[in-house]
């Protein structure tokens, strides 16, 4: 069924019958530029089809009238189904630097491939709720998918690659671990790639600068572009959990996938067919998401 909402109720086009309560999140505006344009292409082709058919046949002069109305019924509903489309759409499909780029709604650990999990800078594994939360993606990797804490943190200790991203042991630190790494960094553990993503305060909480942000999406791109190996990534929505944005007030998902799919395209790395990268977008964010704005992030942000 396909809904429009009219002031307060849903209108059903198919049945014609009303509801109460409006459904339907509006993320694109009914007169948006960029639907309007690609109705507008709609209409280019399809008045040329119409001109063709009208060659061929005659409208008698007693039913032009009606055939007008009709025809600019249907547009209308052309229209209105676009629209809803638009404000409904919870996946979307780009080519970027010859890449697809794929953009949904879902569950990360249901993905095939590498899928990437952001740690905090330390690589803490102490799942407390107070270092780290089991409600987020990191304290559920752990707690589902770790057998074994001690051979992580071995494995995380004695790679001779991150070592050289060990930039600082911060012996200060009460709880948790002592060693620093550089925002960025990746370790990968089976089918996971665990990130050095967030920097952590004296009292435990995730932070970033937009500096660091920006630092850490060219620092991880480089890494995924050494380990990936032609395997597909699927990646989360990066900062859009408890990290705080220090000198930001608000920074929305929205912006935040926007940086991340730029990020993606000025580090012109190029996954070849058939792996590809996939950003998953929760459940519990879905209607922040424009996903119909994005169509335009492979031309430009």
């Amino acid at each position: 069924m396909e809904w429009v909402c009219v002031g307060k109720r849903i209108v059903n086009l198919k049945r014609k019958s009303i509801k109460g309560g409006c459904e339907l999140k509006v993320k694109v505006k009914l007169f948006d530029k960029q639907l309007m344009r690609n109705y507008f292409s709609f209409l280019s082709i399809a008045s040329v089809i119409l001109s063709f058919i009208l060659i061929v046949i005659d409208i008698p002069n007693q039913f032009k009238i009606t055939a007008g109305i009709v025809l600019l019924i249907i547009l209308a509903i052309v229209y209105l189904n676009l629209w809803i489309k638009a404000n409904t759409m919870s996946s979307l499909k780009l080519s970027i630097n010859n890449s697809t780029v794929n953009i949904k709604v879902g569950d990360l650990f249901e993905e095939c491939g590498f899928k990437v999990i952001a740690f905090n800078e330390y690589f803490d594994t102490l799942v407390d709720n107070r270092i780290i939360s089991e409600q987020t993606l990191n304290g559920i990797f752990i707690k589902k998918y770790i057998q074994n804490l001690n051979e992580l943190d071995s494995l995380i200790d004695g790679d001779e690659r991150i070592k050289e991203k060990n930039f600082e042991i911060n012996d200060n630190r009460q709880f948790g671990k002592k060693k620093k790494y550089k925002l960025g960094t990746i370790c990968q553990y089976n089918d996971f790639l665990i990130t050095a993503f967030s920097k952590f305060d004296n009292d435990n909480r995730a932070y970033l600068h937009m500096n660091d942000y920006i630092n850490f999406l060219i620092n991880f791109w480089n890494e995924i572009d050494i380990i990936y190996a032609g395997k597909s990534v699927s990646i989360p929505l990066l900062g859009s959990g408890i990290t705080r944005f220090k000198e930001y007030n608000m920074i929305s998902e929205q912006e935040l996938l926007e940086l991340l799919i730029w990020s993606f395209k000025v580090s012109r790395i190029k996954f070849t067919y058939p792996s590809q990268v996939t950003i998953i977008i929760h459940e519990s964010i879905k209607d922040k998401i424009d996903f119909y704005k994005l169509k335009g992030c492979q031309n430009g942000l």
